[in-house]
């Protein structure tokens, strides 16, 4: 699923036709955007059923390049984790 499904499976499960596809693409926007400040400043966002998304470290470390085998440092990094609640984990059974 893509951004432009998304857009079209909420006007499509959203009560009454008055719902643009504008409105809900900036509607979708705005829920993503504050959720990636939430990340960032919390460094956490949770949605009950759905799951967490948490700012996880990672430390520096050693890597090889795959081209030359040669050794090289890769530098400390942030990324987000997932962790899909115990609801959404049992349906994908």
């Amino acid at each position: 699923m893509n951004k432009d499904d998304l857009v079209e499976a909420v006007i499509k499960n959203c009560n009454g036709d008055n719902l643009s596809k504008r409105l809900a693409r900036d509607i979708l926007d705005v829920a993503f955007k504050n959720i990636h400040k939430s990340i960032k400043k919390r460094k956490r966002f949770s949605y009950p059923g759905f799951g967490t998304f948490a700012l996880r470290k990672r430390k520096a470390r050693k890597g090889r390049n795959p081209q030359t085998g040669a050794e090289i440092q890769i530098k400390a990094s942030k990324t987000v984790g997932f962790k899909p609640a115990p609801q959404l984990k049992n349906s994908l059974t």
